[in-house]
């Protein structure tokens, strides 16, 4: 008993200085990871995150004991249930949440497990011999006998996702040599500064939260300019059409200040503007005429220098 109230204390102490180094947590799903994967997994995130396991209820124990110091981790405690772990990181929370998902083997059925997804026997020859057929008879699965061995005729699904996979299921796979289904740590939530969130949120792009952010601003300034009631994204629309009233207002009436007399005049005088681009125009291209030819210029005294002006 002392010996197993000593490793509780030292777990204790452990899982608060990982609780206080690090920013960030992934709390992982561990069904069906075998130990090998377990080393794996621990050694690809060494150095960037460290992996801590333990029973339920004593991670909830322990937690609840870190409340009146460390009240942000009560946000764990509704995902300590099940099968899972902590893995705890200050490193880019994609990176490591992909190193930790990359990791999966291939497993054979078994009956009574839950299989995750559809399973799906293909066409072709099995090769097993004819008095086999019961087995795929018994499920349904359409067979003819071809150069004395056994045929699948068509696909067939003979496991639904999140259905039980049965004996007769799981001895024909394995007689197939299918392996259908593929085992590794999952991520059930993640724990960042405070807050938790599905992995799923790692997989917003910058652009995304920017276009997201962008459209909010618009149809805030959109509404706001619609009840007349002035925000922060609103306020520059609102300062220019009223300039645009204003300036209008001027046009229309004898009324003139700084900003409206080059308009106002311009509307008096088109006939002298539009004079003035054409001669513009074609000072421009004067001016552009000018120094094509003094570059000619230059470009044939540098002949004259290094050709006959040698002799004179």
């Amino acid at each position: 008993m002392g010996g197993t109230r000593e490793k509780k204390v030292q777990y204790f102490s452990k899982l608060r200085e990982l609780l206080e180094e690090y920013k960030s947590i992934f709390v992982v799903g561990v069904d069906n990871v075998s130990s090998q994967q377990m080393h794996e997994i621990r050694k690809a995130l060494r150095g960037d995150a460290t992996v801590l396991m333990g029973k339920n209820t004593m991670v909830r124990r322990a937690i609840r004991g870190f409340l009146s110091d460390l009240p942000e981790f009560e946000k764990l405690l509704p995902y300590v249930k099940g099968n899972v772990g902590f893995i705890f990181t200050n490193a880019d929370l994609k990176t490591i949440r992909d190193e930790i998902v990359s990791n999966v083997v291939a497993a054979p059925a078994r009956a009574g497990a839950v299989a995750p997804k559809d399973v799906w026997i293909p066409a072709g020859n099995t090769g097993m011999e004819p008095g086999k057929t019961s087995f795929f008879q018994a499920l349904g699965v359409p067979t003819k006998i071809a150069r004395g061995t056994i045929e699948i005729v068509s696909d067939v699904k003979v496991v639904e996702a999140e259905n039980k996979v049965g004996p007769s299921e799981a001895t024909l796979l394995n007689m197939l040599n299918i392996s259908p289904f593929t085992y590794g740590m999952t991520v059930v939530q993640v724990y960042d500064n405070g807050q938790v969130f599905p992995s799923s949120i790692l997989d917003i792009s910058d652009d995304e939260l920017v276009g997201h952010f962008v459209s909010a601003i618009n149809v805030i300034a959109s509404i706001s300019l619609a009840v007349g009631y002035p925000t922060l994204p609103s306020v520059g629309h609102s300062v220019v059409n009223h300039y645009k009233n204003v300036l209008a207002l001027s046009i229309a009436t004898d009324y003139t200040f700084e900003g409206s007399e080059a308009i106002k005049d311009r509307l008096a005088n088109p006939e002298a503007y539009a004079a003035a681009a054409p001669a513009a125009a074609a000072s421009g291209a004067s001016e552009e005429a000018a120094e094509e030819a003094a570059e000619e210029e230059a470009e044939e005294s540098e002949d004259d220098d290094m050709g006959f002006g040698l002799f004179d």
